[in-house]
């Protein structure tokens, strides 16, 4: 299956770099060629409101023919989640211990491993239980570190989960045991039930992640974001992902004049060289730097003729099709 053609499109790199601004380009792009998409932010910083100049919340929103676009609101998903934890944990505890478990649960729900898992989830919820609302998904990550540990923590959380299933299942059997000798049926037990409903999410997770997703990364011809990119690049593909495009943002123009110009472009120069030495492995797009700020979504166009010339977007849909 061609990179540009799976139907989830992950967009990573580090901070500051142009991620934003690529994924908004790559889901109008997909979007005017008449594929039903959806643009999502996990990014905490959430500026893909502000870009296409649209109130965005934790569902979908219309914002342009063919195209919706989420805010995932981690601290909410986060608290959703403690909060149905906590009412498993009070039918299954005694009340003289039911303080101290709000104790944790009131503290975990600002862990930044809590404020992770609770993207995942939703993430989980728009890739797999939503798959077929959309056609094609853009996915605009947090900074580099952040988006590894999420793509990640399928097949971490994945053991974790089973773990606590077969160590609820040891205790549920027991019960089973006493409820028998007593003549007594044994009681409901909601956790093996909600674990094994996540197990089953995150296998269907990352199953989806890696069948169905491309990650393109972003850059800037400057040294630190190169190196990034390049272990970002190499950790991925350990990972059993698809890496696709590296898209190189700002790129000064060749008719760009002056001394100082002249200067920071053959400094660039030996920067998209060695891009093109250490990634030219993969495809290697370049976005000219724009004369002026991003004002709103009618800049995305000459962007997004970039991205569409470098492949990253499927044709238009035939007539009739």
């Amino acid at each position: 299956m061609a990179a540009h053609s799976r139907s989830i499109a992950l967009v990573g790199g580090k901070g500051g770099v142009g991620k934003t601004t690529t994924a908004a380009a790559l889901a109008t792009a997909s979007a005017l060629a008449g594929h039903r998409t959806l643009l999502v932010s996990t990014d905490p910083a959430h500026s893909t409101g502000d870009l296409l100049r649209a109130r965005l919340g934790d569902a979908p929103t219309l914002v342009a023919p063919g195209l919706d676009a989420i805010e995932i609101d981690a601290e909410a998903t986060a608290a959703a989640h403690v909060e149905r934890v906590r009412a498993d944990a009070h039918r299954l505890v005694g009340p003289e211990i039911r303080a101290t478990v709000d104790r944790h649960l009131d503290l975990a729900k600002q862990g930044a491993g809590t404020l992770e898992s609770a993207v995942l989830d939703r993430l989980s919820q728009l890739l797999v239980d939503d798959a077929d609302r959309y056609e094609r998904i853009v996915v605009d990550t947090a900074p580099t570190g952040h988006t590894l540990r999420l793509l990640a923590m399928p097949e971490l959380l994945r053991g974790w989960v089973g773990g606590l299933v077969r160590q609820r299942e040891k205790v549920r059997g027991l019960d089973r045991a006493v409820a028998n000798m007593a003549g007594d049926p044994p009681p409901d037990d909601p956790v093996i039930g909600r674990l094994r409903a996540r197990a089953d999410r995150l296998t269907a997770l990352r199953r989806r992640l890696t069948e169905d997703a491309v990650i393109h990364l972003v850059t800037l011809a400057e040294r630190l974001p190169i190196e990034e990119t390049c272990r970002a690049e190499t950790t991925l593909r350990d990972a059993g992902l698809t890496v696709g495009a590296v898209v190189v943002n700002q790129v000064l123009p060749d008719d760009a004049e002056g001394a100082f110009l002249e200067a920071r472009r053959a400094q660039q120069r030996e920067h998209l060289a060695d891009i093109d030495r250490r990634l030219g492995h993969r495809t290697i797009v370049r976005v000219p730097q724009l004369p002026h700020d991003l004002r709103g979504p009618d800049d995305l166009a000459s962007i997004r003729a970039v991205l569409v010339a470098g492949g990253l977007v499927d044709p238009p849909r035939p007539a009739g099709g």
